[in-house]
């Protein structure tokens, strides 16, 4: 299928509302039928059908059909935050008793679900250096029934072999679930190399304007439709027809902002890697992994520069010294935002980081790549 036909025309069935370009907003709460046996014959199928927007309605319908084809899945979910998809894809796969290995380096929110909520339920975690096969395989045990991955992950990139996973797990008869948020579906499809279950914070490039939380989950219509049945509509992490409208018009660019992130991104790695201030960029298309990033991956728009100073202080006033930049969370927007691991330390009653305080990442918008760099230059200039 087309790139250019999903992401323009894939799911809107113009015909049914007036021949309108772009696709209506179904602001609606519930749906009437025109007879009990209509009534009876939707609700028994509500999977299918609309009857009440916590399940389905028909502004998310488009949304999730163009989400679904990109991830090369059969069907899709849409929830209210990139961590309701993963808890979802979780949660609707697990039972008292089981196990679960997931990476080390996942998203916080993620491991927090691992340590601190599953748990109360008798589900238990191993955390494993992902980038190791040998360690993935040691940690599974009899009653391990997930193999959570997140590749590359979002602070220094760190990959796994999707496809090496996919067949160990199928080994193992584990499911598997991958974060895909720092590619997108443009730059890596990991159901196409074996995993199960795909999530990604749509939040970020799938909206890519700041403006909406979100969050997919792709797979085969059965994962995807006992998953529905469960989770999505016991728990209610029901995405907004409105947010749904807006994410439809975020996809209309998806490839022109991927592709230019990227480009931006690739640039300005290759002119700040000699510079005497930085110790170390992470980037998966120049570390240790570089060969399995270009295996599977196709871009990304994210580097971490690990600077050259002895203090904390020289870390903040670097980041004070942006201009251009953008001190914020997440990516995937117009704009170039800048995140200190820093931040993150010295915050009471709170544990600092396992990474290293010297760590600032950088997602790279739209902005031209000259003026980008020459905000990082000045900011450089000014820590001793």
């Amino acid at each position: 299928m087309e790139l250019s036909y999903i992401l323009n025309h894939l799911g809107e069935t113009r015909e049914d509302y007036f021949n309108a370009v772009s696709p209506p907003v179904i602001q609606t709460s519930n749906f009437s039928f025109e007879s009990v046996l209509d009534f009876r014959t939707k609700i028994s199928s509500e999977f299918e059908n609309h009857v009440y927007s916590r399940g389905n309605n028909p502004t998310l319908a488009i949304l999730r059909k163009k989400l679904a084809a990109l991830e090369y899945a059969e069907d899709c979910l849409v929830f209210s935050s990139g961590v309701a998809a993963i808890a979802a894809a979780v949660m609707g796969n697990i039972q008292s008793g089981d196990h679960i290995v997931c990476v080390k380096s996942a998203y916080s929110w993620t491991k927090t679900l691992l340590q601190n909520y599953l748990p109360r339920f008798g589900v238990s975690h191993t955390f494993v250096d992902g980038r190791n096969p040998d360690q993935i395989a040691t940690a599974i045990l009899p009653n391990t029934r997930i193999l959570y991955l997140e590749s590359p992950n979002s602070i220094v990139f760190e990959l796994q072999d999707l496809k090496a996973c996919a067949a160990l797990a199928k080994q193992h008869k584990l499911i598997t679930i991958a974060d895909n948020s720092y590619c997108s579906p443009l730059f890596q499809n990991p159901i196409v190399l074996g995993i199960d279950l795909v999530v990604h914070s749509g939040t970020k490039y799938l909206n890519g304007h700041s403006d909406v939380v979100m969050g997919v989950l792709c797979g085969c219509r059965d994962m995807i439709k006992k998953i529905f049945y469960s989770e999505y509509m016991n728990i209610g992490h029901v995405l907004g027809p409105h947010d749904a409208f807006l994410a439809i018009r975020g996809l209309r660019t998806l490839s022109l902002r991927v592709h230019r992130s990227h480009q931006s991104c690739s640039d300005l790695v290759t002119r700040l890697q000699p510079h005497p201030k930085i110790e170390k960029i992470y980037y998966p298309f120049i570390n240790e992994q570089q060969s399995l990033a270009v295996s599977q991956m196709k871009g990304g728009g994210m580097f971490t520069l690990a600077l050259k100073v002895d203090n904390k202080e020289s870390v903040i006033r670097f980041c004070d010294s942006l201009q251009v930049f953008l001190l914020a969370v997440s990516w995937g927007g117009h704009e170039s935002l800048v995140m200190p691991v820093v931040t993150f330390y010295d915050i009471p009653g709170q544990p600092d980081p396992e990474l290293p305080w010297n760590l600032v990442r950088f997602y790279i918008g739209l902005e031209e790549p000259e003026y980008l760099y020459q905000d990082i230059l000045k900011a450089l200039d000014s820590i001793s």
